[in-house]
């Protein structure tokens, strides 16, 4: 008998959760609606937002914009937004997720710290360079914190002066803490370094759990946008631990000759999924058992 299980750990994290409930709360109300940039890395979901009328725009379109509603998605946004909504009376509608803002008062207070005191101590953001999260944490520090993406960016680094470490909420632990390793075997004496780890336990916890689910299952469809980059991160970790992963957008990409009677298969996603979307993806599983007899 084929069992198919949807991960019940998978799907939105709190912040995502809460700025597209903010999205349908303010739709729901009339008029338009901006969103800057995309609420989520999900086309599908992004599309359906887009039908009950949510307008996704880009910082460059965000600065012609006046007098309008905009939403303001969960990764968070540097200062400089906040100063053109003012200029430009919008109306901030802010879903900015209460992790990545206290993160950002983290490094500002970091920061202006060092500027007071005439300090010559680095701020370092472990992250994705050119995520948004990272870009509004880097506008926390004028645009002058140092982005660590992988170990050989470390080179951009004077181990002679003092190193203050964050780390974009969303990265992996086991990255952070292998940053930070080699970070102290690089410090010089007369040099301090201290680091803050700022990563979101909600986010970084689906690894472990995701290396468990696929573990327990023969097959295992992985469900997530391709612009997600906490998806990518999350099927590879699937694929490791179970070579029958395979990663798919929407039912459509489900190659029915992969099933198999008698199979435990897995549906699961990134922290950008939506529950439907999996439950979309198990439906169509379901279908295919149903119109025909799943090969032995």
């Amino acid at each position: 008998m084929t069992k198919i299980e949807i991960d019940s750990k998978s799907g939105f994290c709190f912040g995502v959760v809460n700025a597209i409930k903010k999205a349908e709360e303010e739709l729901a109300k009339g008029g338009i609606l901006y969103c800057l940039g995309d609420i989520v890395h999900n086309n599908i979901e992004v599309d359906r937002l887009s039908r009950m009328g949510l307008i996704t725009i880009n910082h460059e379109e965000f600065a012609k914009l006046k007098n309008a509603r905009v939403l303001l998605r969960a990764h968070g946004e540097p200062p400089s937004t906040y100063e053109t909504a003012k200029e430009n009376n919008i109306t901030i509608i802010d879903a900015s997720c209460p992790v990545v803002l206290r993160l950002q008062k983290r490094i500002k207070t970091k920061y202006e710290i060092e500027i007071n005191n005439q300090s010559e101590a680095q701020v370092v953001i472990y992250g994705k360079i050119g995520h948004a999260e990272v870009n509004g944490l880097m506008g926390q520090t004028n645009s002058e914190a140092i982005i660590i993406e992988k170990k050989q960016d470390l080179e951009k680094l004077d181990f002679k002066r003092n190193i203050c470490l964050f780390s974009q909420t969303t990265k992996p632990l086991d990255g952070f803490q292998e940053i930070i390793d080699l970070i102290q075997s690089k410090m010089e004496d007369g040099a301090s370094f201290e680091y803050f780890d700022t990563i979101c336990r909600q986010v970084s916890n689906r690894i472990p759990n995701i290396k468990e689910f696929a573990s327990t299952h023969d097959l295992i469809f992985f469900v997530a946008g391709e612009k997600s980059s906490n998806g990518k991160v999350l099927f590879a970790e699937a694929k490791k631990y179970n070579p029958n992963s395979f990663f798919v957008t929407t039912p459509d990409d489900i190659d029915p000759s992969l099933l198999r009677e008698g199979l435990s298969i897995g549906i699961c996603g990134a922290t950008s999924t939506p529950t439907w979307q999996m439950e979309e993806v198990k439906e169509r599983i379901e279908k295919y058992k149903n119109d025909f007899v799943l090969q032995a």
